[in-house]
C-alpha cells in the first residue's frame, strides 16, 4: 500500500519538483500551497508524513506543527525553511518536528530522509515500541494519551519527549548514551547537535521531577542519561 505524503509548501517552483520527485518514488503525495488549508487537509488524508514549510501563507509551519502535535497526532513531521540559523531548527523541533531540512536542499538527501522517518514510524520499528503505561516513582504516564501524573500534578507530553523517556524506561537503572538516543529518536541521518537533546531533556526533567536536585532523571556527565526508579 502506497504511502501518502502531505507537501505544505508555497513556492510553486519547489512543490512542483518535490511533488514529482516523491511520487516518482512511488509515494500518493497531496500538495497544498496555503497553510491555513493545511490542517483541513491534513485531517481528510490523514498522510502518513507531513513535508512542511516554515514560511506560508494563512499560517507559519510553526504554527501547523503546534497545531498537529497539540491534537496528539503522532504523524512524522519533516519541516523545510531557508532558514539556518541553529536556533530556528530548534524551535521546529522543540515544536515536535521530526527533522528538518535547510533550503536549498538535495532532493536526494530528502527523499533519504522521509524514507527514514517512515521506516522508524512503522509499527515494530525500535522507535515506535513504546509501551502503553510507564510507572516510576510518583510518575505514571498514560502513553497513548500522552499525559501524565506526578502524584496530584499532571502534565503533558509532546510525541518526543515519550520517545525519549519510552527509552530510557526501557533501559531503566542503565545508562543511556547521547548518541544512542538521538539515533534511536532523532535517526542516524540525524545532523544537529546534542543541545537539542539536552534542552528537551530540561524540558522533560521539569514535568517528571518535583524536587531542585533530579532522583529518576539523572545526567551520566561525559555519556548521556540515565532513568532511576
Amino acid at each position: 500500500m502506497k504511502k501518502h505524503l502531505l507537501v505544505v509548501e508555497d513556492d510553486a517552483h519547489i512543490r512542483l519538483g518535490l511533488c514529482d520527485a516523491l511520487r516518482s518514488e512511488g509515494y500518493e503525495v497531496t500538495e497544498c500551497a496555503d497553510g491555513g488549508q493545511a490542517i483541513p487537509l491534513f485531517k481528510q488524508v490523514r498522510p502518513d508524513l507531513v513535508i512542511l514549510d516554515v514560511m506560508l501563507p494563512g499560517k507559519s509551519g510553526y504554527d501547523l506543527c503546534r497545531e498537529i502535535r497539540g491534537d496528539k497526532h503522532s504523524t512524522p513531521i519533516l519541516m523545510l525553511s531557508a532558514k539556518g540559523q541553529e536556533i530556528d531548527k530548534v524551535v521546529g523541533l522543540e515544536l515536535g518536528a521530526d527533522d528538518y531540512v535547510t533550503k536549498p536542499f538535495s532532493l536526494r538527501e530528502l527523499l533519504a530522509r522521509v524514507q527514514a522517518l517512515l521506516r522508524r514510524s512503522a509499527p515494530g520499528s525500535m522507535e515506535a515500541d513504546v509501551p502503553d503505561a510507564i510507572a516510576f516513582g510518583k510518575v505514571k504516564v498514560d502513553c497513548k494519551a500522552l499525559r501524565g501524573k506526578r502524584g496530584k500534578e499532571t502534565f503533558e507530553l509532546t510525541p518526543r519527549e515519550l520517545k525519549v523517556l519510552a527509552l530510557l524506561y526501557r533501559e531503566l537503572g542503565k545508562a543511556v548514551s547521547r548518541d544512542t538516543i538521538l539515533n534511536v529518536v532523532w535517526g542516524v541521518e540525524y545532523y544537529g547537535t546534542t543541545r537539542t537533546l539536552d534542552q528537551l531533556i530540561v524540558k522533560l526533567r521539569q514535568k517528571i521531577e518535583d524536587t531542585v536536585e533530579p532522583k529518576h532523571l539523572l545526567t551520566v556527565h561525559g555519556m548521556g542519561y540515565r532513568l532511576e526508579e
